[in-house]
This record gives structure tokens, C-alpha cells and sequence, in this order.
């Protein structure tokens, strides 16, 4: 990755307290139902996890963190970019590249394995 790279990650949940409720209460009640592996993966019911905070926080990699609905809102209008959610992408000024899929965090269990994934890849 260059220095102008940055990883972009896509929550297939949108934004606002509204939404962030709507979720944690779903990840409570049916969490064999709920559609953000990515979420699942790095946020527990109400904080996030801590093995991947530490990771997060202690990596050198630029990190963007973005809700569905905001990703649309910046980008995807304006360049037409049409993912499936969750996603993580690799973003320049020349536009994007997919980093790792939604099916390959649908199979993902754990902030271990999503690290070891992001580090194999950069």
C-alpha cells in the first residue's frame, strides 16, 4: 500500500442512533440473523472488541470507517461504485479495489482472523 492508499471498511448497517439500536438489538435477539459479519467480527452487542481496538489503534495503515449509507452518500453517487456489504476496500485518488469481499467476511469468525487477513493482503 502507498502512503495515499487507505483501507476503507463498509458496514452493511447505516448510520445513526436510530440504527445503531436497531442493531444491537438484533444482534442480541436473533444474531444468526443479523447481515454485518464485519460488524459481528469487531463490535460486540455495544463496544467494540478489544483484540481488534488494539489492533486498529496500534497499525500504521489509514483506516476509514464508513456506514452503507454514508459510503453511497461520498462516493458511491458520484462514481457509480456498486459493492455488496460488508466490504473492505483499498481507496486512492484513483478509486477503489476490493480488499477482502463480503463472502470472504461472511466466513470470518473472529477479530483474529479478519487481522490476520488484512495483514496477509498489505
Amino acid at each position: 500500500m502507498s502512503d495515499q492508499e487507505r483501507l476503507i471498511f463498509i458496514y452493511n448497517a447505516d448510520s445513526g442512533i436510530r440504527n445503531k439500536i436497531f442493531d444491537s438489538a438484533h444482534k442480541i435477539f436473533s444474531p444468526d440473523t443479523y447481515a454485518c459479519n464485519l460488524c459481528d467480527i469487531t463490535y460486540g452487542v455495544f463496544s467494540e472488541k478489544k483484540a481488534w481496538k488494539e489492533f486498529r489503534e496500534n497499525s500504521p495503515l489509514q483506516m476509514e470507517f464508513l456506514h452503507k449509507d454514508e459510503f453511497k452518500a461520498l462516493y458511491a453517487s458520484k462514481f457509480g461504485y456498486k459493492f455488496d456489504f460488508p466490504v473492505i476496500l483499498i481507496g486512492s485518488k484513483g478509486g477503489f479495489e476490493v480488499l477482502v469481499s463480503k463472502d470472504e467476511l461472511d466466513k470470518l469468525e473472529s477479530p483474529e482472523g479478519l487481522m490476520h487477513l488484512i495483514t496477509a493482503r498489505i
